[in-house]
């Protein structure tokens, strides 16, 4: 991830980053930063950037050339780079640019960057935002000042307007190092957790609950005793009704999101099997509710940006009530039944339905069916045994079985086993965010051990476990088993409920799943993709 500020002040972003995790993952070189001086693009005695306003009225506009320069230049630089060359941030090196480009926000999107205008006039940024922003390989951020900037270079070049509240601050710069705190803490290897922080949120519309530390008394204040009682189930049970009073009293918009959330939860729990992965976005903090209506709901994950629709009875979908009726056609059938168009552009990365006759109606509005498949659920809360399978502790196995986490060193060899169903990286990019778990055999020589990959599993980004993929060679040793079982522990550790989805006609999945004690659900979901995706 590189991250770009078009700013008056590049020393302040630069002394501002460069502590704490942000400060650590510049040294490592996880992400990196290119501050730009507006200033060197002012080609006048006294690199003024200001002029006065057309029209009259207080205060200076930042004028349109410079901006427009200093964009085009960081369009270079990302382009040298994704040549494989070094961006050079040398005010000399960046005065010598000279690149003009027409539809330039255009543009800027084809290089999977986007340029970010910091305005109070913006969409307020939040989590989801900083998710979405998180999968772009460059960022640009546009600082303003004095009035703001010439309305003509924001109309050509910004691709977003985003705000961090509703006040006025005297520049971009503090902005915009708000949200590349929050962007980079999503970048895989920035935080040294599993799953890397992409199911990071607030946790279903909650506040955190207390915390403490020792002393267990302090200015005679005692921790509560439940912290201290080593039951795991009441400790969970006391922080979440700490969050919820927390959320009510502090936040009561955030709660009253809660309540919708918890309202849908129990509505699906009518049918656990069946939407398992809907209640499991909710439980993970990560669902966002779309649509709802006299039973019928539409989800949006928000880290993958799937959507998720449900209507469990026999009644019409009232999604389609929402679009103008049309009387020269039929109204019986699905494929005369227009979705709006309010609600598919929302549905940009695919949707699972959980009612067959659903895929009909979908099909009429632009979607594909890629794939047809069965919940299996993991129900119990006890952790699966290992023993035979593996060793929890990370050594080797008699036989030299080691099963870890997959890092960037093993996405050579891991990558040919899961080439995905549209897009090729993805696997590269579940191991990158630290999802994706490899069995190794240790070949101990005379000089070194070399670590032969046997299989692999991993969690997709929606929460569900699967990529599971065992060698020809290494198969009937009970792999795929320690795999999965590997799998479901860390899911357990991490108050998730192990669930997969297993594609209709493979037989021997379905088996392996039957012998871990894994529930099936009755029907099917349904994947769907846009015609244009």
């Amino acid at each position: 991830m590189r991250f770009h500020v078009l700013t008056l002040f590049p020393q302040m972003i630069e002394q501002g980053l460069s502590e704490s995790i942000t400060g650590r993952a510049l040294k490592q070189n996880i992400i990196s930063l290119n501050t730009v001086n507006i200033r060197d693009f002012a080609h006048n005695k006294h690199n003024k950037v200001d002029d006065y306003t057309y029209g009259g009225g207080a205060g200076m506009l930042m004028q349109a050339e410079p901006v427009y320069q200093a964009v085009c230049s960081v369009m270079g630089q990302i382009n040298k780079c994704n040549q494989g060359d070094l961006i050079d941030n040398s005010a000399d090196d960046i005065a010598d640019e000279h690149i003009s480009y027409k539809n330039t926000a255009e543009e800027i999107k084809n290089y999977n960057a986007r340029l970010i205008y910091v305005t109070p006039q913006g969409s307020v940024f939040n989590q989801q935002m900083a998710a979405e922003f998180a999968k772009c390989d460059d960022l640009i951020f546009l600082c303003g000042h004095y009035e703001g900037i010439d309305e003509r270079v924001l109309e050509e070049t910004v691709t977003d307007y985003v705000s961090i509240g509703d006040y006025v601050l005297t520049g971009g710069e503090l902005p915009s190092m708000v949200m590349i705190d929050a962007i980079s803490r999503l970048v895989p290897g920035v935080l040294h957790n599993d799953i890397s922080a992409e199911t990071e949120s607030f946790h279903g519309n909650l506040l955190e609950y207390p915390q403490y530390s020792r002393p267990v008394e302090w200015h005679d204040k005692k921790v509560p005793e439940v912290l201290m009682s080593g039951n795991q189930k009441k400790i969970d049970a006391w922080r979440l009704e700490k969050s919820i009073e927390r959320t009510k009293e502090r936040r009561p918009d955030l709660y009253a999101g809660f309540k919708r959330l918890d309202k849908c939860r129990e509505f699906l729990m009518k049918n656990k099997l069946l939407h398992i992965d809907m209640i499991e976005l909710i439980n993970r903090g990560c669902a966002e509710i779309l649509f709802e209506a006299d039973g019928e709901y539409l989800l949006r994950d928000m880290v993958s940006n799937v959507c998720f629709h449900t209507r469990p009875d026999e009644g019409g979908s009232k999604l389609i009530d929402l679009a103008p009726e049309d009387d020269t056609k039929p109204v019986d059938k699905y494929s005369s039944q227009h979705i709006p168009e309010t609600v598919t552009d929302q549905i940009t990365n695919g949707i699972v339905l959980h009612q067959q006759r659903y895929v009909e109606l979908f099909t009429a509005n632009g979607f594909n069916e890629t794939v047809e498949c069965r919940q299996a659920v993991y129900t119990n809360k006890e952790k699966l045994s290992v023993s035979g399978l593996y060793r929890p502790d990370g050594r080797p196995m008699p036989n030299g079985l080691i099963i870890r986490k997959l890092d960037a060193d093993d996405i050579r060899e891991a990558a040919p086993m899961y080439p995905g169903f549209d897009n090729p990286d993805y696997i590269i990019e579940r191991i990158e965010a630290g999802a994706v778990y490899g069995a190794f055999f240790s070949d101990n020589t005379a000089d070194d051990t070399i670590n032969t990959l046997a299989g692999i599993i991993g969690i997709h980004e929606e929460g569900s476990i699967g990529m599971l993929y065992v060698k020809p060679e290494y198969r009937h040793r009970k792999l795929a088993t320690a795999l999965e079982t590997y799998a479901f522990n860390r899911a357990l550790e991490n108050g998730w409920i192990p669930y997969g989805q297993i594609i209709v006609g493979n037989e021997a999945s379905m088996r392996l799943q039957e012998s871990m004690g894994l529930h099936f659900s009755k029907s099917s979901v349904y994947w769907m993709t846009k015609n244009n995706a």
